[in-house]
């Protein structure tokens, strides 16, 4: 027998754009909410995060419009002095753990229910009762961008008997220790991997980095959240496309600005997902010598890879870390506002906890689902130098359309998780003026020609 339960909303994923929609729209009305999660408890992958990741991010552009994630402070010694505190694994944990209980759950708004599995039109059944529930209200789609993670995924890749490969997870927990660590992958992951083995005492020569792709990274010191930093960001980015040629020479320009990063400056990068990174990380990176571009690995054998490209000799106790989970989704972009559901995606280019919250925040005080998809159009990521122009002409033209809105743009003032939020409280500084006008200098030519780049009429 199916159980109904009474709720105005079903959000199906307590991950990051679950919780700061359900806190936005549960803030700003009174609509009743089921949160339901496969895992035990929110905070999505994060619950399977490894032990060494920290936010890529500051900590105030993460997590939920009315509470902020750690105190907005400023690292004050280490190599990131100066920059805004990155919260690690278990403090997100923890952070979400405490705004359900202390902000939704205490509303009496909301309820929450882990370990159950979705299966449609708004039914849902208990991974540990078996028992099904059916909501007959809205559904709020929160895993659609869900990543994937090598917590949770196997090695895109044969392995042979006696070859040590263990998750990315594992790495911090090794019972002995090896003369060589193969790291496969090139994102995010992987950089972390490296600088956390080279803090620990392992030597660069004793790392082989499978990179069948460089990446470009963007510089974390460009993106804090100083309204000066990001709007000089925003006009960095866009003085450099209204003189780009092709996306390599944007990426050219933007890294002659200070904006991207690149590991290697002998190879051009061909993904462009564009995490930031610190300039020490980068300097640390770089002591890596040993790098093996043969294309993605296809099997991994007692003293061996196959790749792509060939094949390459590594050591007989080596530990190959997998770090090639695909990471980011890149589903097709469908209205959020949908018949059938709400589909949360990012809005504002690259600031996904921000673009749920937004959502939420229009959800509860627009009406009209038309008018909110024209308010609160989606944007994607990006995977490549040719596709991330074309992430910036959509992000950009949702954040023109948001903020045409006075209430949504007041709002969006005043939400830390908005990057570019000049709040009425604070006194704008003949410097930001300045960064504000050469902003709106640069974006109308460089729109344009980012445009052009990535074949939009």
């Amino acid at each position: 027998m199916v159980q109904r339960l009474e709720a105005d909303y079903l959000v199906v994923g307590a991950g990051a754009t679950g919780m700061a929609f359900t806190d936005a729209l549960t803030e700003h009305s009174d609509a009743s909410v089921v949160i339901i999660d496969r895992r035990h408890g929110p905070g999505g992958h994060w619950l399977d995060a490894y032990p060494f990741v920290r936010l890529h991010q500051a900590s105030a552009f993460y997590g939920v419009a009315s509470t902020l994630l750690g105190g907005g402070r400023l690292q004050s010694d280490g190599p990131e002095a100066g920059l805004a505190e990155r919260a690690s694994a278990p403090e997100v944990c923890a952070y979400y753990d405490r705004v359900l209980r202390e902000r939704l759950q205490s509303s009496g708004q909301v309820s929450f229910m882990p370990a159950c599995d979705y299966r449609g039109e708004g039914r849902f059944v208990s991974l540990l009762s078996g028992r099904e529930y059916v909501v007959r209200g809205r559904v709020v789609n929160a895993h659609h961008l869900s990543p994937t993670i090598p917590a949770r995924t196997e090695p895109p890749f044969r392995v042979g008997d006696g070859v040590r490969v263990v998750a990315v997870n594992e790495l911090a927990s090794l019972g002995e220790a090896a003369s060589q660590y193969v790291i496969v992958g090139a994102g995010k992951t992987a950089t972390d991997a490296c600088v956390w083995l080279l803090g620990n005492g392992v030597d660069p020569d004793a790392i082989r980095w499978v990179r069948s792709r460089d990446p470009w990274m963007l510089n974390r010191a460009k993106v804090q959240p100083d309204p000066v930093i990001f709007w000089g960001l925003g006009a960095d980015v866009f003085e450099a496309a209204s003189l780009a040629s092709s996306p390599t020479d944007l990426f050219l320009r933007m890294e002659a600005a200070g904006v991207m990063l690149r590991i290697d400056p002998s190879v051009m990068p061909t993904m462009a997902k564009t995490p930031t990174l610190a300039q020490w990380e980068l300097d640390e990176l770089r002591t890596i010598e040993d790098v093996i571009r043969l294309g993605h690995v296809r099997g991994v054998e007692s003293g061996r890879l196959s790749l792509e490209d060939g094949d390459a000799a590594i050591a007989r106790d080596a530990v190959v870390v997998h770090c090639a989970a695909s990471g980011l989704q890149y589903s097709p972009l469908v209205p959020i506002w949908g018949s059938a559901e709400i589909t949360l995606q990012p809005i504002r280019t690259g600031f996904p906890c921000f673009g749920a919250a937004l959502a939420g925040y229009a959800e509860a005080t627009i009406d009209s689902d038309e008018e909110k998809n024209r308010l609160c159009p989606p944007s994607p990521y990006s995977n490549t130098m040719e596709d991330w122009p074309r992430m910036n002409v959509l992000g950009t033209l949702a954040s023109l359309a948001f903020t045409s809105a006075p209430d949504l743009r007041t709002w969006s003032n005043e939400v830390p998780l908005n990057p570019a939020a000049v709040s009425a409280a604070r006194q704008v500084s003949p410097e930001l003026s300045a960064t504000q006008e050469r902003f709106r200098q640069f974006m109308e030519p460089g729109l344009a020609r980012m445009r052009q780049l990535a074949g939009m009429d």
